[in-house]
Order: structure tokens, then C-alpha cells, then sequence
């Protein structure tokens, strides 16, 4: 018998949904189970870091690694499956674009830090103690990983082969990412493994939207009860759908709220913000400033509604703080 193919999941600063996504594969996981050998997943299985640095160069198939890198040691971890890995996968939006966790680059380390430690109303820190790197305890030295100051994507750190999108990325699309993977038909290098087209596409709405849609305000779902069967942006909500690759089956448009735009951008897209808010100002029906002003007041958090899940990888990267 054949040796199975080597595969390894591993989860740096994310949620943890794209772990889901795996065992939402259901009785399919034992299909592909069968197939592979899972020689690291720490959130499932008790595999070590020594195991990894023990095997050959290469000896890995592929690593599914999900989650922005925001400290050393998922840097390191990263490196280290870069090396062992024959292909390297960024799973889900985190590791692919930065995800929620890149937002965090609109602060500093230090401001972060102490928000978490001394400003949150449930700490009690009457000291002000911070996580430091190393201290020094009756001549024990413990460590912790250092905490970066600013959250990177994957491709940024390492090498990446193949992108997985999402938030989190579908049962379906982790199991065809499989699939390719041990048939060999892979597409080129740095191909993003989900059809290259916008969410509109496969939207059940999309029929109802109007072929010239203009808008005078922006609505947020709490503040209507929005029509099951027309399309969300033509009812004010501010629905990502147009600049949005698809392939998630509309399921935030089916269950009734816009697209958030978790799949990010398509093949044609560089920076995913930027096009979501040109998509939207293209159909603002307002023309003088004033006005102008009126409905993007609808829009409260700009930087969180156009890069909630991409500053990372955008043109942007990060706020600069002044020292």
C-alpha cells in the first residue's frame, strides 16, 4: 500500500472558524482522512513542534495555515512549515488578506496593549504590567513570544502556493483545495482556489437589482426590515456583493444581511477597499457637497466597512502613528 500524502493544519491569529470549516466537512473528513496523514493539527490532535522540526525538508505535502501572523512565533511556525511544506496554503481571509485581526494595524503595539491591560473596565492592573518578552524571575528567565506591531498576511511573511478565501472559507472549497492537491491538477501558482467571479453572480437577488441604481442614504440592518426577495443594495444596505468574489453560495444574502466581503477581492481586483468604495460612491445619487456628506454619514466606520477584512493587503497596510 501506498504512503499517504503528509498534510499539516496549522492556526495563527484568527478565530478559529477556518478550523470549523475542516470539521464541518462532516462524514466527508473520514473520506479524507482515508487519503491523508495529518501530521500536525494543534487544535485537534496532539502533534508536537519537535515532530515537525524532525521531519525532512519537503516531507509535507501541503500545510493549510490559517490566521494573519501577528507574532514571532507564528512567524516562526510559519517558516518552519514553509520549509518541510511541498505547497503552502493560505486558509481563509486571516491568512490570505489579514482579516479582522489586520485591523489592529490602525493602532500601535502600545496602544493595544494598554487598551487590553490597563484601560479595559474589567482589568484590575494597579501596576500597569504589560506582557514583556522575557523577565526575569528569581533567576529564571520565561519568555513570550514578542507581539508584533503590525499584523501581517501570510504571503508577507513566507512563500504562499495556493489561497483558500473566506470568512471562514466553505466546507466545499477546503475539499476540492484537498482533491486538487492529491490528484495533482493544480492551477498555477498563486491562483486563489475559488471561481474568479463576483458574488452578484450567484446571488438569488441579483435579478432584482435595477439596471441604474442610484441611492440618497445608506440603511444599516438594525434600521429596517429588509425585503427577502430584492436585492439588498437597491434597499439602501450596504451590501459589498459587486466587489466581492463569490463562491461562498450568498449565504449572508440568502439569510437576509449584505455581503461583508469575507471572500475578498477577484483576479482583477488590487486593492479590495478602494474598489468597494468606488463601487459605492458610483451610486450615490447625491451630486452637491452637502448632501455628499449626508449619505456617507451612513457609513460610520469607512476603514472598517471597506477593509474589515483586507488592510493588511491592501495599498494601505497600516495607519502611521506619530511617535
Amino acid at each position: 500500500m501506498s504512503e499517504k500524502a503528509k498534510v499539516a493544519f496549522y492556526w495563527c491569529a484568527s478565530c478559529g472558524g477556518c478550523e470549523e470549516a475542516v470539521v464541518d466537512l462532516a462524514e466527508k473528513i473520514l473520506e479524507v482522512s482515508a487519503a491523508i496523514e495529518i501530521v500536525l493539527w494543534p487544535v485537534a490532535l496532539d502533534f508536537k513542534r519537535k515532530d515537525i522540526e524532525a521531519m525532512p525538508d519537503g516531507g509535507i505535502v501541503a500545510t493549510f495555515l490559517n490566521g494573519a501572523i501577528r507574532s514571532a512565533e507564528q512567524e516562526e511556525m510559519a517558516h518552519l512549515l514553509r520549509r518541510k511544506s511541498k505547497v503552502m496554503v493560505a486558509l481563509g481571509s486571516c491568512s490570505q488578506l489579514g482579516g479582522i485581526p489586520g485591523l489592529a494595524n490602525l493602532w500601535d503595539r502600545p496602544t493595544i496593549l494598554d487598551a487590553v491591560y490597563k484601560g479595559s473596565p474589567s482589568t484590575v492592573n494597579p501596576e500597569g504590567t504589560t506582557p514583556q518578552p522575557e523577565c526575569n524571575d528569581n533567576g529564571r528567565r520565561p519568555t513570550l513570544p514578542v507581539f508584533y506591531n503590525t499584523v501581517r498576511t501570510l504571503d508577507q511573511v513566507v512563500d504562499v502556493d495556493y489561497y483558500i478565501p473566506g470568512c471562514a472559507p466553505t466546507p466545499k472549497l477546503v475539499l476540492d483545495a484537498v482533491g486538487a492537491l492529491l490528484s495533482g491538477n493544480l492551477p498555477p501558482k498563486g491562483t486563489v482556489l475559488a471561481p474568479d467571479r463576483a458574488l452578484c453572480d450567484e446571488c438569488p437577488r441579483r435579478d432584482t437589482r435595477p439596471d441604474k441604481l442610484e441611492l440618497a442614504e445608506f440603511k444599516r440592518p438594525h434600521q429596517i426590515i429588509a425585503d427577502p426577495e430584492k436585492c439588498l443594495l437597491a434597499q439602501g444596505l450596504l451590501c459589498l456583493g459587486p466587489a466581492t468574489r463569490g463562491s461562498c453560495g450568498a449565504l449572508c444574502t440568502k439569510g437576509n444581511m449584505p455581503c461583508t466581503g469575507c471572500f475578498g477581492p477577484t483576479s482583477r481586483v488590487r486593492d479590495y477597499g478602494g474598489k468597494a468604495l468606488t463601487a459605492l460612491a458610483s451610486i450615490i445619487a447625491a451630486k452637491d457637497d452637502a448632501d455628499i456628506e449626508k449619505v456617507l454619514a451612513g457609513i460610520p466606520d469607512p476603514v472598517g466597512t471597506f477593509y474589515r477584512y483586507s488592510l493588511p493587503a491592501s495599498l494601505l497596510k497600516r495607519k502611521t502613528l506619530e511617535a
